[in-house]
């Protein structure tokens, strides 16, 4: 990090990689190239920041009266741009703005440990750089607003998957939550907004869909099906299964099985 003096100036410059500026207080301006090839002027202040893209023709420049501290990081990868993109920014719009202050302060905070841990093993400090992406990502207000379908759609799937493959062992909303690396009450909120139900009642539903194929398709117990499908107690599996498809698990099974020959 740097505490610059009044009117120092950095640039013009281009990175090779990309390179996220964090302003800790003061302010400052930022002069880049935008996709257009256009000189643009932007204005930091104090909890923004801004990233310069690879290649990318940058200078910028301490405010005279109340010059910038910063902090910044140097990243890239194979997923490096759509972790960008995902955030909302973009050689047109480089600038950081945080829309959550409680995960923009967790982003600060890894920054900041992996500015002064630099003697950290690598393995170690990579850890910490996902930390910051995740928190980047999910504090950035263009997220919100340019790309927060994507971000969600992401979520989702992360949901999903996570359901496909623990549907059968005791998982809560909590534990889908968190491998979103979200809190309950915002995943549910997103969740119920994207799927057109609650994430419990989309688990309830999921696994009464898997209960009914097995049902049909095998000629496994009613008990053996309920425990398959994350329901170890064979009465709270039956009336779980009724309330979904409105008969208990043994006429569905009646009614929908496979004829023996």
């Amino acid at each position: 990090w740097e505490q610059c003096d009044p009117s120092h100036s950095f640039g013009p410059a281009a990175r090779n990689h990309y390179l996220f500026h964090l302003c800790l207080s003061g302010t400052g301006t930022l002069i880049a190239d935008n996709s257009n090839g256009e000189s643009v002027n932007y204005q930091i202040k104090s909890g923004q920041g801004f990233m310069m893209f690879p290649h990318q023709v940058c200078t910028y420049i301490a405010d005279s009266k109340i010059p910038w501290e910063y902090a910044w990081i140097e990243f890239d990868g194979l997923r490096a741009k759509e972790t960008i993109d995902i955030a909302g920014i973009s050689r047109s719009q480089p600038i950081y703005k945080a829309h959550y202050k409680d995960i923009a302060e967790s982003m600060k905070s890894e920054m900041l440990y992996i500015v002064n841990h630099g003697e950290e093993s690598p393995f170690h400090l990579i850890g910490h750089l996902y930390l910051f992406i995740d928190y980047f990502v999910r504090s950035s207000a263009s997220a919100q607003i340019r790309q927060g379908s994507s971000l969600r759609d992401f979520y989702m799937k992360e949901a999903i998957s996570f359901i496909e493959q623990n549907f059968q062992n005791n998982i809560s909303v909590e534990d889908i939550a968190a491998s979103c690396g979200l809190n309950r009450s915002y995943f549910g909120k997103i969740f119920h907004e994207n799927m057109g139900k609650s994430p419990q009642d989309f688990l309830i539903s999921y696994r009464m869909s898997k209960a009914a194929e097995l049902l049909k398709l095998t000629k496994l117990s009613i008990a053996d099906i309920g425990n398959a499908v994350g329901y170890p107690n064979q009465l709270h599996f039956s009336r779980a299964f009724k309330n979904i498809y409105g008969i208990s698990p043994r006429q569905w099974r009646n009614e929908n099985g496979i004829v023996s020959l």
